[in-house]
């Protein structure tokens, strides 16, 4: 006999259905809750102000962003190489890529 098992999250505030998780920080102290678009967006307009002026931090609190500006340590180093190459730059199959590849390649994308 075979079981299906549905797994319905619903909003913390209202009970509404079509919720996602959101976590967030306060003090020190993250947080979790469930909510749906409506109260999801309540959230988002209320902390927009505090989260535009504050600075952001390693996720353990113990050290400071490294503040990058151009966000390379979030892009997939395969994914440049690739472009870089059907582009035609010069681009190592290994190592450093050059700031400037990277540039181009936020440029384009």
């Amino acid at each position: 006999m075979a079981k299906n098992v549905s797994v319905v999250i619903t909003d913390d505030l209202d009970g509404s259905e079509n919720a996602q998780t959101i976590s967030f920080g306060f003090n020190g102290v993250t947080y979790e809750i469930d909510l749906a678009a409506k109260n999801r967006a309540k959230l988002e307009k209320a902390l927009a102000p505090f989260i535009n002026a504050g600075r952001r931090t390693a996720r353990n609190g113990s050290r400071r962003a490294t503040g990058r500006s151009n966000g390379s340590s979030r892009v997939d180093r395969g994914a440049v190489r690739a472009w870089a190459k059907a582009a035609g730059l010069k681009v190592s199959e290994r190592g450093r890529i050059s700031a400037d590849t990277m540039k181009q390649y936020e440029a384009a994308h």
